[in-house]
């Protein structure tokens, strides 16, 4: 790991915060699978810099069956039809309900990894 890479995450407080970003760039490493390192930088970044993606921007870019991975936080603004996959590191209680209530889900950054951890059809948004 870079020295500024580590400088970054010495400024971040929240401990599982500090584990998400390194077994990200781990799993990016080993897996070959560079679109989690990209996660794990957007997260290293101030939290006032982090996506917040609401259910309308879903609706209106993915597609049905879509995986969706948001470094950031998913808000529960507008409305959502389609049956995706969500990940992020945040989430609120409406926009969790209005997914589920589509047909689709939503998961940890981790637990995606762990089901896919090429990352492959994994799209970022936000």
């Amino acid at each position: 790991m870079s020295e500024e890479s580590d400088m970054t995450l010495e400024k971040k407080t929240n401990p599982n915060l500090i584990r998400l970003v390194k077994y990200l760039k781990g799993r990016a490493r080993n897996e070959s699978a560079p679109i989690w390192r990209d996660v794990a930088e957007r997260l290293e970044k101030p939290s006032k810099n982090w996506a917040e993606v609401n259910l309308s921007t879903i609706q209106r870019h993915a597609s049905d069956g879509e995986t969706i991975v948001v470094p950031g936080k998913v808000l529960g603004s507008g409305y959502l039809n389609k049956r995706v996959q969500v990940s992020s590191f945040k989430i609120s209680e409406g926009a969790r309900k209005q997914i589920e209530g589509a047909g689709g889900s939503w998961v940890t950054i981790r637990d995606l990894v762990n089901d896919n951890p090429k990352g492959s059809d994994v799209r970022i948004m936000g």
